[in-house]
């Protein structure tokens, strides 16, 4: 055998072994990690601020300052950049900053002033499904069985979790949390779509970068513009907690969705409300009940589709090798 036979199958090996190690959920999985920490520290910051928009709003300003100041700090190597599209990108991107980083964030808030504590974490909870159902629709991606056993696991985990969710009593505030879900699950879909031409990094950018430009002119509306200039320090030293971690999370987030199914990467998100429970017991005092079981439920769902992933992966002819 001459050397440079062996050297083509030593390349073909080392890029399929490569190939085989690589998790593309694995910024996924960090995600939610960041998220559940996000959601305790945002559950102690919020009670600081007297107005929940003006909070968002400064918070989101905060994280899209950060991305930006990131991206032009490291740029993205030129043939990683922007690629041509068929279809105009622009409008695309103002979708994102609107659906995802502006609109759903005032619904939610209002929403959550008006509905029980249980109904709302319930029905935010349901944004996989939604993805799910858009996914195989507008995505064309494969909805496996592993899937259908995942999004049961997390369902039912959340409505143990909450007690029971019977939303007998559901009225404007749950409307509004609904309308924000299902934003929020558009803005996956639509995101997942410009990621074939648009950097994960440029996008983070547009979403939490535009989407504070329009919570601005919102508030510039409600007469509270000027409440973004009377933090005190201590607020101030919240917002760059909270902002900072947002500004994480949603790097992390597009950069897996960049990578992986989008039913994939949401339904191991979800993985955050776990964390966000292990430190409310753990810093808070949060006694732990028989519906906490639920937990363990949800954990099981995110676990089911981490294992479908890397089965799949595993499946999957590295770049290069027929199948």
């Amino acid at each position: 055998m001459s050397t440079s036979v062996q050297n083509d199958r030593s390349s073909d090996t080392t890029a399929t072994t490569a190939h085989r190690n690589r998790w593309p959920l694995w910024p996924a999985a960090v995600a939610a990690l960041v998220s559940g920490v996000a959601v305790f520290v945002n559950g102690l910051a919020v009670r600081h601020f007297d107005d929940a928009t003006v909070y968002t709003t400064a918070k989101n300003l905060w994280a899209g300052v950060l991305l930006a100041l990131a991206l032009v700090a490291v740029p993205i190597p030129a043939e990683r950049r922007a690629r041509s599209t068929p279809w105009p990108r622009w409008p695309w991107l103002a979708v994102v900053a609107v659906i995802g980083g502006a609109v759903p964030f005032v619904l939610f808030f209002e929403g959550l002033a008006l509905a029980t504590s249980t109904d709302a974490a319930f029905i935010h909870k349901t944004l996989v499904v939604w993805v799910a159902v858009g996914a195989v629709f507008v995505l064309r991606e494969r909805l496996r069985p592993a899937h259908l056993l995942a999004i049961g696991l997390l369902v039912v985990g959340h409505v143990v979790v909450s007690g029971g969710v019977t939303l007998s009593g559901a009225g404007r505030g749950e409307a509004l949390i609904l309308a924000a879900t299902l934003l929020w699950s558009l803005e996956v879909l639509v995101v997942k779509h410009l990621l074939v031409a648009v950097p994960a990094r440029h996008l983070a950018v547009v979403r939490m970068l535009g989407g504070s430009v329009v919570l601005l002119g919102w508030l510039a509306v409600r007469g509270d513009l000027a409440e973004l200039a009377a933090f005190s320090p201590n607020q101030w030293w919240w917002l760059a907690a909270t902002g900072t971690t947002l500004a994480v999370f949603v790097s992390l987030w597009y950069r897996a969705l960049a990578a992986a199914p989008a039913i994939d990467v949401t339904a191991v998100l979800v993985a955050g409300a776990v964390v966000t429970a292990i430190l409310n017991t753990g810093f808070r005092g949060v006694p732990v009940t028989a519906d906490d079981v639920g937990y363990l439920a949800v954990l099981a769902g995110v676990i089911v589709v981490a294992l479908s992933s890397v089965r799949a992966e595993a499946a999957t002819p590295p770049p290069g090798v027929a199948s």
